[in-house]
């Protein structure tokens, strides 16, 4: 089976951001220990030589899952946040 090659950023130079968000989502000291933590809380067996061949389909995606979608909720948010913030400093500046 061919391997699947990392998805490239839009902005390159954002990848050190995101892992660090990675790690922050999941509570862990760097972004390579975030899928492990996420495989373990599901009782997935994910070996940390890389050697992962019998994993089904099913169990890869759900490793990578939950930390995906609690970086999206997480990225909204801040947007959000930012978007008050600009809101609040365009109405101070009209008064």
């Amino acid at each position: 089976m061919a391997r699947r090659k990392r998805r490239r950023l839009l902005v390159p130079e954002a990848r050190s951001a995101l892992d660090q968000l990675k790690a922050d989502v999941m509570n862990t000291i760097t972004p390579e220990q975030a899928k492990f933590e996420s495989a373990q809380r599901q009782q997935i067996p994910l070996q940390r030589d890389g050697d992962n061949g019998e994993l089904t389909a099913r169990e890869a995606g759900k490793v990578g899952g939950p930390i995906g979608g609690q970086m999206v909720k997480k990225l909204i948010a801040r947007a959000q946040m930012q978007m008050m913030n600009e809101q609040q400093e365009r109405d101070r500046s009209n008064q």
